[in-house]
This record gives structure tokens, C-alpha cells and sequence, in this order.
């Protein structure tokens, strides 16, 4: 077999810009393929983003490879998403590679690194064309960046090094949608046009019927097809990056007095959102961003999440008065829940003598919890199953899966009841504590299973004086659903005689 005969076929997905939905239509042709036979993967060179998650071998990747993986039916690993920036401040990231952390960079010596960068993001497509039949590539950004295009890697480069067809993704409901992939084609060089295989109308509403002679003129404009029309999902469930979430108003019911008010801290630089992703499908709960104190009112539970910058986002809560609030609501009766980083903002002070994420030595926390936390330049990456350990909070003996994520050391002043304990028995108190109407954890992801989320919430419930509310939600088969619907969603409205065309000729 020649090395030309293992590549795999290939399908990549740019966009005019951030945000028009490459990462959910990748998904969408991911899911459309594995339910059609394929083995297919997804790829993307490099990702910035602070949803992150860990694989089985303690890799850091960004969460919407992670999703698309699941839409593939395989599970993560990090020749999906090489490179991964993790932003930290407004000129700075973590540079993650191949799951591994470098260091912190600005965006002029990252991009002075860039070879290097782009070497090993075409040695991960290399391997993944050669173990899978299809791989569905997205892009970054858009790949028209002209003071940036000596320097990206994420784009044409690499429908180049995958010989893949590329479908350009424009946003309608941003408006001139027309214009925009106009200008996107027309700022690309002769030969990057060729790869332009058409493009794809995404979050579209309205009369269809109206959009049709402006399809056909642009069509007409620039010798390509528009391969589809993709309608505006209001109730679509994906791992999003970023505040692309917020944006799109993610969560929320009406409340009732029977229903479990849940705030969230809307922290600036918040990470790994998708914790709260179960809880917003919950029967009976609603999820609301609060960012300023007036709109934190009296909430059953307060959520402080992960943050990229611990430091710059304690700051942000005292400058607008949210760590009284949230102790004024604590003695109330709110339950306060910390997680990563969160959990680290429960305790006494946060130091970070070593600059590791911030120009700030240290902070005070809102010390509702006796213990202190150093940052540290080694940053504990892995995936934990535990078992609960008996509390106010959860019953003994549930299995709970996550993973850990942080860069910290806490030392506790006060030995809390632990949250979990380890398959040996053991506790692991450093994976999460158990206080009065407190609850604090290092562990991302546990909501995810069913019976420990509804014990804790039913917990929550009893200490508010509020119903049970049976629950028999399962979050894993309603994923699986959702991800089916993207498949519909490709089937419904996108040409896939044209696509499936253009991905098997693409070598």
C-alpha cells in the first residue's frame, strides 16, 4: 500500500469569521458519517479556547474536538485538537501541545514559534488520515486574516496538507451574509480558491423562498454552490467555546416556587462552562449568568466555575461587590458550590508567587473555607473515578467520573468531610470537600452522571424547603440524541449527493 493510498479522504469547514457555527456543522458531517459507516475523526490544528478537557492519558484538548470525537463515536485524543491556547490575560496564553503545557506566550513569540507549531499539527493529521477513512477538519477564525496570513496554519494550509475539499460557513443572522463570503472568497489567492468546494448559509430564519434569487446570483458571482441552508437551532445541545454560549442566552426556565434557582458566576475569564451544560436540561432547575450583584438576588445555589486567571477574576468579584453578596446569600441559606477554580476562590487567599497566571503575588479569598491555595507551574491533568462519600450532600458509594484541570496547591487549616473517596476506600479530600451548605471540588464533569447530580440537587432541595422533583433525565442518551439531530440536521438541509462528491474525489 503507498503511502498516497493510506491517506484518508478529507472535508474541511472554514467560516467567514468566529462564531457562525463551524465547530456544530463539523460535528453535524461528523455524526452524518459515522451514522453512515464511516470511520471518521475530526481534526483542528489549533484551538483558543478555555473549554478544555483531559483524556484517558492526562492530554489537555479543546472540548469541541472532545464533542465531535463523541459524534464520531470514539473517544478523544489529542492528534484532534495539536495545539490548544488557553487565554489567560488580554495579550497572553497557555500554550498547550499535544496535550502537553509549554509555557505562556504573547501572541508575537507564539507566532514566532509558529513552524514548529504547524509541524506538529501536520504530524497529528498525518496520523489520523492514515488510521481513519474520513476526517472532517475545521478552521479557525476566518482565513482571510490579511495582516495574519503569512502566520496561520490553521486554514488553507491544511485543507492543502489534507487534500480537502473546503465548504466556507457564513452567519445569515448576523446579516450580510452575501457580502461576507463574497469578500472571504475574493481576499483568497488563486490557488486557495480551488480548494473552495461551496459554501454553507448557517442560523438562518424566515421565508427560504425570499433567500433563493440572492443564492443563485452569488452563485452565479463566484462559480460555486451554496451546498446548503442550515436553520436557527434554538434548542440545540453543544459544547460551544467560549462566551459563544452566553451570547445565545444558554439556560434559564421560567421559575416557579417549586423550582431550583441556580446562579452562576459569569467570572471573565470563565473556563470550562460546559460543568453547568447537565444541570440546564435538568427537570425543575434553572441556570442564569449573573456578572453584577443586582442580579444575584436569592438563589438556591450559587455556582463560582473554573477560571483561567484565578487571581484577575477574585478581583473582578470584589470590585463588583459579588464576594459579599454571595456570603450574604451563603448566610441566608444559599448553597455555594465551588469547582477548580472556584473551589480554590472558597478558601482563605490564593498566592501566585510564580506569575503563573497573573501579574497579581496574591489575593484574598472569600474565606468561607479554612484553607489556602499556592499556584504552581505544574499542572495536574487527569481523569478520576471516584466513589461519593456519605455527607450532606451525597449518599455513600456513588460513582462519580471527572477530570481534574488546575495548576494549584491547597493546604487545608480545617479537615473538611471529604466529598469522594477513591476506589481503595480512601478519601480524597484534595478532590473535593464537604462543609456546611458548602461544597467545593477540583473535579470538571461529575454532573454528568445522573444518579450523583440528582442526589445533590435533591439534597439542595431538602435544605431550601423545597419538593422533590422526581428526575429520571438522563443526560449521556440525551447527548446521543442531540447528536443524531445534527445528523438530521445535515440530512434535512445540506446536499449531501454534492458533498459526498466532493469528499470522495478529494484525492
Amino acid at each position: 500500500m503507498t503511502e498516497h493510498e493510506m491517506t484518508a479522504k478529507a472535508l474541511m469547514i472554514q467560516g467567514t469569521g468566529s462564531g457562525v457555527g463551524k465547530s456544530v456543522i463539523a460535528a453535524a458531517f461528523c455524526r452524518k458519517f459515522y451514522l453512515d459507516g464511516w470511520r471518521v475523526a475530526p481534526f483542528k490544528a489549533q484551538n483558543m479556547s478555555l473549554n478544555s478537557f483531559v483524556t484517558e492519558d492526562g492530554g489537555e484538548m479543546g472540548r469541541a474536538q472532545v464533542y465531535q470525537a463523541e459524534a464520531c463515536g470514539l473517544k478523544p485524543h489529542v492528534a484532534m485538537n495539536p495545539i490548544l491556547l488557553k487565554p489567560c490575560g488580554d495579550n497572553l496564553s497557555q500554550v498547550i501541545i499535544l496535550g502537553v503545557i509549554t509555557e505562556n506566550r504573547n501572541a508575537r513569540d507564539y507566532y514566532s514559534q509558529r513552524r514548529n507549531c504547524e509541524k506538529q499539527a501536520c504530524g497529528a493529521l498525518e496520523y489520523l488520515q492514515k488510521n481513519y477513512e474520513i476526517v472532517v477538519l475545521e478552521g479557525a477564525g476566518s482565513p482571510t486574516e490579511i495582516n495574519l496570513k503569512e502566520m496561520d496554519f490553521v486554514n488553507m494550509r491544511m485543507a492543502k496538507a489534507a487534500e480537502a475539499p473546503v465548504l466556507i460557513v457564513g452567519d445569515i443572522d448576523r446579516g450580510g451574509v452575501f457580502a461576507w463570503m463574497k469578500g472571504t472568497y475574493d481576499l483568497l489567492d488563486a490557488d486557495e480558491q480551488k480548494l473552495v468546494a461551496g459554501f454553507i448559509i448557517n442560523k438562518f430564519r424566515g421565508d427560504i423562498e425570499l433567500l433563493k434569487p440572492g443564492i443563485r446570483m452569488f452563485e452565479d458571482m463566484v462559480q460555486k454552490p451554496v451546498v446548503g441552508v442550515v436553520p436557527f437551532y434554538h434548542d440545540l445541545l453543544v459544547d460551544e467555546e467560549d462566551d459563544m454560549l452566553f451570547s445565545a442566552g444558554y439556560g434559564g426556565v421560567s421559575l416557579s416556587d417549586e423550582t431550583l434557582d441556580v446562579a452562576v458566576i459569569r467570572l471573565p475569564r470563565i473556563s470550562n462552562f460546559t460543568d453547568m451544560a447537565p444541570l440546564t436540561h435538568e427537570p425543575g432547575v434553572s441556570v442564569r449568568y449573573v456578572w453584577r450583584t443586582p442580579q444575584l438576588r436569592d438563589p438556591d445555589l450559587i455556582i463560582i466555575p473554573g477560571s483561567k486567571n484565578t487571581l484577575e477574576d477574585l478581583r473582578f468579584m470584589k470590585e463588583a461587590g459579588l464576594d459579599k453578596a454571595i456570603t450574604q446569600c451563603y448566610r441566608r441559606g444559599t448553597v455555594v458550590m465551588g469547582i477548580c477554580a472556584g473551589f480554590q476562590i472558597l478558601g482563605k487567599s490564593i498566592r501566585d508567587p510564580q506569575h503563573v497566571e497573573s501579574s497579581r503575588e496574591h489575593e484574598t479569598g472569600l474565606g468561607l473555607l479554612d484553607f489556602e491555595t499556592t499556584l504552581d507551574r505544574k499542572k495536574i491533568t487527569r481523569q478520576s473515578t471516584l466513589n461519593t462519600c456519605n455527607s450532606s450532600f451525597f449518599k455513600q458509594g456513588l460513582i462519580v467520573r471527572g477530570y481534574e484541570i488546575h495548576m494549584g496547591i491547597t493546604q487545608f487549616g480545617t479537615l473538611y468531610p471529604p466529598l469522594f473517596a477513591d476506589e481503595n476506600g480512601k478519601d480524597s479530600r484534595h478532590s473535593g470537600i464537604a462543609a456546611d451548605g458548602i461544597v467545593g471540588t477540583y473535579l470538571h464533569g461529575f454532573f454528568d452522571e445522573d444518579e450523583p447530580r440528582i442526589e445533590f440537587l435533591r439534597n439542595v432541595r431538602r435544605r431550601r424547603g423545597l419538593p422533590d422533583i422526581p428526575s429520571n433525565f438522563q443526560y449521556q442518551a440525551f447527548r446521543e440524541k442531540q447528536l443524531d439531530r445534527l445528523a438530521t440536521m445535515i440530512d434535512d438541509h445540506i446536499d449531501m449527493k454534492k458533498v459526498n462528491e466532493m469528499v470522495h474525489s478529494s484525492l
